[in-house]
């Protein structure tokens, strides 16, 4: 859940890098909520088969669409990639598969979105030592 809420914490924040733990996890939570809100919607009567959803996912999905895009950029930022590549989702069928595989990928070594984020910390300072 912290991996989730990190996400909403950088609401806005398209910069630095995001790794596949954190992209992922926030994936699962959210797909999670709108399975959970639809069957709420279902259950109440909000679910509308003629539009296909509900009116608590629909507010929903709203809420987290400029997060989940946010993180999405972050996250190809740690492959390397600009978020200017999430317009290949605008191709259909092959722009889904090629940006799945891209985030599929592992973190790259620091590069012009930041340092890689899988980093170790170093120990050179005395606070970071353990005894």
């Amino acid at each position: 859940m912290d991996w989730y809420l990190k996400v909403l914490k950088q609401y806005f924040d398209f910069k630095g890098r995001a790794r596949r733990k954190e992209y992922w996890m926030f994936v699962l939570i959210n797909t999670i909520f709108s399975v959970l809100l639809t069957l709420v919607d279902m259950g109440t009567g909000l679910y509308s088969d003629i539009y296909g959803t509900g009116l608590l996912s629909s507010l929903y999905s709203l809420a987290v669409l400029i997060p989940s895009i946010a993180v999405s950029v972050r996250r190809l930022h740690d492959t390397d990639h600009s978020g200017w590549w999430l317009f290949l989702l605008l191709i259909p069928l092959i722009g889904a598969l090629i940006i799945l595989v891209v985030l599929c990928f592992n973190s790259k070594d620091d590069n012009e979105y930041g340092p890689n984020p899988k980093a170790q910390p170093s120990f050179t300072d005395n606070d970071n030592l353990a005894l």
